[in-house]
């Protein structure tokens, strides 16, 4: 294992460190590092909070900041953060318009974030993500995985809570982005958790996993490396066919990076993915290229379409300034 660390014991506490420091202008680091939350807090607005295991960075403490989420909750590599941490992460943020949890659906996710929700004593919140189509049902989950169009709501919804919206009317809107968001991954190579040392799953060099999950759990099926246009028309046919977008259709592409794959192949997939999209008679008006929500050191990527009107539109052009997104329209 080659990795850029000074001890698989201290990896989450010394990034944590460094992203603090880094982006000093915008975060805060809660006590015993267990959440990420905004420098400045907007009295009257909705707290929006979010987390999961680590090593999906810059999901989710990249996100933090004036336009997405007010905290953010790290567990361990790809373990869940415990109920304490959300509790203390809602007391932190909440200015008393409420809080909302938007959580990925894996099962020690909303199991910890709903034990929060029960325990914290406030009025709480929660939408839970689903958007990955390969499977039904996986190791970590009952029912759909929730992946990288968690970003795409914590967007959307955190542009509607810098405008005032309530508590209810944001869970309604994040609920509803879900619903018009879809994604699905392949992994080239896998990825290699700092405190096992080695890989966690196996591909020969000719292989690939297609449908692969966030964490390298199976996807639908293994199957030969196949050029890149192959591999986006087979990833678009099943997030199309099951999005069933009407024709004329105006979407957000986002094509993400699993953290080892260099830009110059995830914008080669974007140009494959719009080219596909174009003849399918649907408009990708909105992009996001890059990598964003990771897998370590996994090679690979995910495509994920989220269908627009103009409410979702103009949410996604708001302003936003955190560590890994800033734009402002």
């Amino acid at each position: 294992m080659k990795k850029l660390i000074n001890s698989a014991d201290t990896v989450l506490e010394e990034s944590l460190d460094g992203l603090a420091a880094a982006h000093a202008d915008i975060l805060l680091l809660g006590a015993d590092r267990k959440f990420v939350r905004r420098r400045s807090v907007k009295p009257g607005k909705v707290a929006l909070i979010s987390g999961g295991g680590s090593g999906h960075e810059p999901l989710h403490a990249g996100f933090v900041g004036h336009g997405m989420l007010d905290a953010a909750c790290p567990g361990q590599v790809f373990t869940s953060p415990t109920p304490d941490q959300m509790i203390e992460a809602a007391e932190a943020v909440d200015t008393g318009a409420g809080v909302l949890f938007i959580v990925k659906n894996y099962e020690g996710d909303v199991m910890n974030f709903t034990m929060a929700a029960e325990m914290a004593g406030r009025e709480v919140a929660s939408v839970v993500t689903n958007d990955d189509v390969a499977v039904e049902k996986s190791t970590y989950t009952t029912g759909r995985r929730g992946v990288a169009g968690t970003l795409i709501v914590e967007k959307m919804v955190g542009a509607a809570a810098e405008k005032g919206m309530p508590l209810a009317a944001l869970k309604t809107l994040g609920d509803d982005v879900n619903r018009r968001t879809r994604s699905m991954g392949v992994a080239l190579l896998p990825c290699t958790v700092p405190a096992a040392g080695r890989p966690n799953f196996t591909l020969a060099d000719n292989e690939m996993e297609m449908g692969v999950g966030i964490h390298g759990e199976p996807g639908r099926r293994r199957v030969p490396l196949a050029p890149a246009d192959a591999i986006a028309s087979e990833m678009l046919s099943a997030i199309l066919g099951d999005l069933a977008p009407s024709k004329g259709s105006e979407v957000l592409l986002l094509v993400n990076g699993f953290g080892a794959t260099p830009l110059i192949e995830l914008y080669l997939m974007a140009n494959s993915a719009k080219r596909i999209l174009d003849g399918a008679g649907i408009a990708a008006t909105r992009f996001l290229t890059g990598s964003y929500v990771t897998s370590l050191d996994m090679a690979g990527a995910s495509i994920t379409v989220s269908v627009l009107d103009d409410r979702s539109r103009q949410l996604w052009d708001a302003p936003v300034h955190t560590a890994a997104l800033r734009w402002r329209m």
